[in-house]
C-alpha cells in the first residue's frame, strides 16, 4: 500500500490540480466580464481624428454618430451598433478608415484616420476637386482648403462622386509630377502650379523666372528635370529671367528656349550649353 502511495505522480497530479483550478478561474472571470459588458452602459464617447489634414473634426464625428445612430452615452454596450457605425465613418468621402471598441470604463473610442490628398483639379469646365494618395477624388469643401499643388488649363476630366478613380492618363500624370517633386528639396519649391494647355501639353509655373516649363508628360521625369536644373543654373543667370517666353523640355536630350522677341534658340546650341 505504501509503496503504492509512493508510486502516484504527486507533481504531475498537482500540475494537473493547479491547472483545473486556473481554468476554473478564467472561466469564472471571463463569466462576470461578459456579464458587465452585458449590464455595463457608454459613460461616454471619445472621437480622435488623425492625420495631417483637418477637412473634418471630433464634433462631425460626434454628430453624425447622435444623428444617425442616437445619442449613445447612457446606452447599454452590447446595444450600440459599432459595426454599422464604422461603415457609416468610412462612408465619408474625407475617411481612409475608421475603428470602434469599449475600454473597461464603458468609454467608446472612435478612431478615424483622414484622407491625405496631394493635388487639386481645377478642369476646363471650371469643377473642381482633390485627388488623395491612393487616387481617389475628394470633394472640395469650404471648409477647410490644404496647402498642395494647383492643376488647370485644358483638362478634360471631371468629379461625379465621391471616391471616384482617376480615369485619363493626363491626370495620372499630373499625379505623377506631384509625388515625384514632393520630397525634392529644389522642385517641391519651385513648382508652384501645374498647367495644362491647348496641345495637352504639362506645363511648370515657376516661382522663379516668368517663363513656363514645358514637359508635356511624366515620361522620362527624371531627365526632364535635369535639363531644367541645368537652365536655371547654367543658362537662366547670363540671360535673366525675363528673356524667354517659354522653356521646351519634352524632348529628349534638348533644351528649347523661346525668345519673347519671338526668336527660337536652337536645341542643338542648348547642348552644347549643356556639356
Amino acid at each position: 500500500m505504501l509503496k503504492a502511495v509512493r508510486n502516484i505522480p504527486w507533481r504531475q497530479l498537482g500540475y494537473a490540480c493547479i491547472g483545473l483550478i486556473a481554468l476554473a478561474g478564467i472561466g469564472m472571470l471571463m463569466s462576470l466580464v461578459k456579464k458587465k459588458d452585458t449590464a455595463q452602459v457608454c459613460a461616454s464617447m471619445k472621437v480622435v481624428v488623425e492625420g495631417k489634414e483637418t477637412f473634418i473634426d471630433q464634433h462631425d464625428i460626434s454628430d453624425l454618430v447622435n444623428t444617425n445612430f442616437g445619442t449613445v452615452v447612457g446606452k447599454p454596450l452590447n446595444e450600440i451598433p459599432i459595426d454599422k457605425i464604422e461603415k457609416a465613418l468610412i462612408e465619408l468621402p474625407y475617411v481612409s478608415s475608421a475603428e470602434i471598441y469599449t475600454d473597461m470604463d464603458g468609454i467608446l473610442q472612435v478612431v478615424v484616420q483622414q484622407r491625405e490628398v496631394v493635388l487639386r483639379v481645377v478642369n476646363k469646365a471650371g469643377k473642381e476637386y482633390y485627388i488623395d494618395t491612393k487616387g481617389a477624388k475628394v470633394p472640395v469643401t469650404l471648409k477647410y482648403v490644404p496647402h498642395v499643388l494647383v492643376a488647370n488649363g485644358n483638362i478634360q476630366e471631371g468629379y461625379e462622386k465621391p471616391l471616384d478613380t482617376i480615369r485619363t492618363q493626363l491626370v495620372k500624370d499630373l499625379v505623377a509630377i506631384v509625388e515625384h517633386v514632393k520630397d525634392d528639396p529644389l522642385w517641391s519649391n519651385q513648382i508652384v502650379q501645374l498647367y495644362v494647355d491647348n496641345q495637352q501639353d504639362i506645363e511648370i509655373i515657376p516661382r522663379v523666372g516668368t517663363q513656363p516649363l514645358i514637359i508635356g508628360n511624366a515620361d522620362n521625369l527624371d531627365k526632364k528635370l535635369d535639363r531644367l536644373e541645368i537652365f536655371y543654373k547654367n543658362i537662366l543667370p547670363k540671360v535673366g529671367t525675363g528673356a524667354y517666353e517659354k522653356v521646351n523640355v519634352k524632348y529628349d536630350g534638348q533644351i528649347i528656349c523661346e525668345r519673347r522677341n519671338g526668336w527660337m534658340l536652337d536645341s542643338l546650341q542648348m547642348k552644347l550649353k549643356m556639356k
